[in-house]
């Protein structure tokens, strides 16, 4: 990594405009397979369209009697990007996002060339040492008789992407913000008004947690943990212990923060 600068391990943001439908923004999201959109206005940067931010909007109460095709990204946007230039050192970069834990925005004149996720340092990075050191030791965790309300306040809360589903103390499934933000953009488009509180107060963890869950265990090596992550393209993973507990949880920032500037 040394000395690199950061157009050469940027990527292309899909782009929308602030005056889309969040609809159409979860479609593309779902189309192109990706977690955040830049939004921009004339060019302009406006911020990143996150599954946070919409898991967020989509499940506040003043906003739940409009469907997902009635509002605009504007109201979702997500101001935690940091702009940099083009020939920053991405050891700098690093250090941004360690700090900052949005999106680098590369920026050039006020218009965006590209950006840096942690993917990319996770792509160009060798690891060492094994998932068990660096995991996050004591996970939150929800069971799928919770419901679902519950589950997007803690993400919001406690600032996690997903949470492990464990029933007598075994995992068996996991639900992200993702699976929220649609399941609530569902819920909008398909619940008439008047029975949407009620109807949304009964959805459980249960109802739309993925079931076949991609774990690791405390003795995976990091290398294949993170390219099982990138390959699967998921933003964290369970940990087992040996005896199949749950053990922890190992997400992007940990990843991350193991990285040497």
């Amino acid at each position: 990594m040394n000395c690199m600068q950061v157009k050469d391990i940027m990527v292309q943001p899909y782009r929308i405009d602030k005056s889309d439908t969040i609809s159409h923004a979860l479609d593309l999201m779902e189309k192109k397979d990706t977690k955040r959109l830049l939004v921009v206005h004339d060019d302009q940067i406006l911020g990143v369209l996150t599954m946070r931010s919409l898991t967020e909007q989509l499940g506040t109460r003043k906003k739940l009697s409009k469907p997902a095709s009635s509002l605009h990204v504007a109201t979702a946007v997500s101001d935690n990007f940091v702009k940099v230039l083009p020939d920053t050192d991405t050891r700098d970069v690093l250090t941004l996002m360690k700090k900052s834990g949005g999106v680098i925005i590369v920026t050039d004149n006020g218009k965006a060339l590209g950006w840096v996720t942690p993917q990319e340092f996770m792509k160009r990075n060798h690891f060492t040492g094994f998932v068990g050191e660096i995991m996050e030791k004591n996970p939150i965790v929800i069971s799928s008789s919770d419901r679902v309300s519950h589950a997007r306040r803690l993400i919001l809360d406690k600032n996690v992407g997903r949470l492990p589903v464990i029933e007598s103390g075994k995992l068996v499934g996991i639900i992200a913000e993702d699976d929220i933000a649609f399941a609530m953009r569902s819920f909008r488009d398909l619940v008439a008004d008047n029975q949407q509180d009620s109807r949304i107060k009964n959805l459980l963890v249960g109802d739309i947690m993925t079931r076949s869950v991609i774990s690791v265990y405390t003795n995976t090596p990091l290398e294949e943990a993170v390219r099982i992550m990138l390959e699967r393209d998921v933003g964290g993973v369970p940990v087992l212990s040996l005896d199949d507990e749950l053990a922890g949880f190992l997400a992007r920032r940990n990843i991350i923060s193991t990285l040497e500037e």
